[in-house]
């Protein structure tokens, strides 16, 4: 099975910008479809992108489209999250999730999660 690292979490001002990692372990990412979801205290997980196996289908939650990117390096073995025009509301515990049948937005169908790095946006 594959095991899921993210990093490159901080603190950033509103308008600024941050690069999350999730780097991947035991098993080349590139069969897999991965997503990433947000959750801020007290709320739900949030769907907030994902990538699908081959890297060239993104899809995106309309309050992060057009800000945020995702992208894939199979040889790095890694999926980036590229959060642009950071705002208050972007801040919480961001998790990548990786599944080789399921490409969608649901959170309960992805079988591999990592431990998440926090994002903090200071206004």
């Amino acid at each position: 099975q594959v095991q899921l690292v993210e990093s490159g979490g901080g603190l950033v001002q509103a308008g600024g910008s941050l690069r999350i990692s999730c780097a991947a372990s035991g098993r080349s990412i590139s069969p897999y479809n991965v997503g990433w979801f947000r959750q801020a205290p007290g709320r739900e997980r949030e769907f907030v992108g994902n990538i699908s196996v081959g890297g060239t289908i993104t899809y995106y939650a309309d309050s992060v489209k057009g800000r945020f990117t995702i992208s894939k390096d199979n040889a790095k073995n890694t999926v980036y999250l590229q959060m642009n025009r950071l705002k208050p509301e972007d801040a919480a515990l961001y998790y990548c999730a990786a599944d080789n049948a399921y490409y969608g937005s649901d959170p309960t169908k992805f079988a591999y999660w990592g431990q998440g790095t926090q994002v903090t946006v200071s206004s």
